[in-house]
């Protein structure tokens, strides 16, 4: 989807294309809003992750799809009920790149990865 690597997140959004440029943005926020004061983001494997005690989330723009990576455990299988109608694969959710996935979920799903990450503090 790009040429070389981003340095930073921004960088990475900023080369996205509209329409999935303005849900990860809306992701990110979400993200944000939940997440410990601590965490920090930062480009792993080539995509946006929050960390805080490890990995905690990531997400990327695809060709035809967005995705959200609740990194670790398992969480998916936690969420299973919520995910029906989302193409789901270890340690992926996948969305369109122009509908976010429901900030309610979002916000569940980090939760639940930030208290995971704090069990192994």
């Amino acid at each position: 989807m790009r040429g070389k690597p981003a340095k930073n997140v921004d960088e990475y959004l900023a080369g996205v294309p509209e329409p999935a440029q303005s849900t990860l943005r809306h992701v990110r926020a979400v993200i944000r809003s939940v997440v410990p004061k601590e965490t920090t983001e930062v480009i792993s494997y080539g995509i946006p992750m929050f960390k805080f005690n490890g990995m905690l989330v990531g997400y990327a723009a695809f060709k035809n799809h967005c995705s959200l990576f609740p990194t670790g455990s398992g969480v998916l299988d936690q969420f299973e009920k919520e995910l029906k109608g989302y193409r789901t694969s270890k340690g992926t959710i996948q969305f369109p790149s122009d509908k976010p996935l429901p900030d309610a979920l979002v916000k569940k799903i980090v939760r639940a990865r930030v208290k995971e990450n704090k069990e192994w503090d």
